[in-house]
């Protein structure tokens, strides 16, 4: 993938994942592979290199199906437990590459891993843990190991500061509810945009499909995709079928080619 960037979506789903233990509904029932939503993800290559976005619950998971035996480093958008909860996971790529994995990611999201994870941190470990470096982000750019240049932009998830991320003419943004105006101006110009719409009905803390199209129609991408979906917002057909041409809802496996 040499001077390109590809994106694969890991995942596409709430907190919960689509299906949702013990619903019956239609789209947690629908035989669509697209209707199959593990927890909120990406992977981009970038000369080579893999980076993640967020090592949600299904983290592992997402790694087996897609194949993935090298990551160079992951990112964080915020300290949620469908976002955090499979970092354990690391220790496979420490194994496997002989170094410690590279976070990326803000205070609180440090925090957080410090306590869901203490056993990986500080002068007691013991062999077989994850072994991480942890890069502390303010708002501000910042050069990934062998990798691009990073955009952060800063979002509200509710009250709660999450990152979303720009790389190049490509912007990730997960777990939004308002992005300030000084913040959105950062997103003019992207090509790409992978944004959260978790229903059409409002939320208090993510983008309803109203809001998400505002956003949309506002920086006016080439292409638009929606994620983090919930099982109330309908099946993929469904979704698809609301949307104006330039928009599409994502879907696991999902593969995005951005020169």
């Amino acid at each position: 993938m040499k001077n390109k960037l590809q994106v694969k979506v890991l995942g596409t789903g709430t907190s919960q994942g689509v299906p949702v233990i013990g619903c019956k509904c239609k789209v947690c029932t629908s035989p669509d592979p697209k209707d199959k939503r593990l927890r909120s993800s990406i992977l981009f290559t970038w000369n080579d290199e893999n980076f993640v976005i967020d090592t949600g619950p299904d983290f592992r998971q997402q790694m087996l199906r897609e194949d993935v035996d090298s990551l160079r480093a992951v990112l964080y958008t915020h300290e949620h437990k469908d976002h955090v909860a499979g970092m354990d996971d690391v220790r496979s790529f420490n194994f496997l590459e002989k170094r410690n994995m590279e976070l990326f990611c803000n205070h609180a999201v440090a925090e957080t891993l410090k306590r869901e994870f203490h056993y990986a941190f500080g002068g007691n470990t013991y062999p077989g843990v994850p072994r991480v470096n942890i890069n502390i982000i303010e708002n501000q750019p910042f050069q990934l190991p062998d990798g691009p240049m990073v955009t952060p932009i800063l979002s509200y998830h509710y009250k709660m500061p999450v990152f979303g991320y720009r790389i190049g003419d490509f912007a990730y943004m997960t777990d939004v509810k308002t992005i300030p105006v000084e913040e959105l101006n950062k997103l003019k110009g992207v090509e790409v945009l992978l944004l959260d719409c978790l229903r059409e009905e409002p939320h208090i803390s993510h983008l309803n499909l109203e809001e998400a199209l505002d956003i949309i129609n506002f920086l006016k991408p080439k292409q638009s995709y929606l994620t983090h979906m919930s099982h109330y917002f309908g099946t993929h057909e469904e979704i698809q079928k609301k949307l104006p041409l330039s928009v599409a809802p994502a879907y696991d496996g999902l593969v995005i080619d951005i020169d």
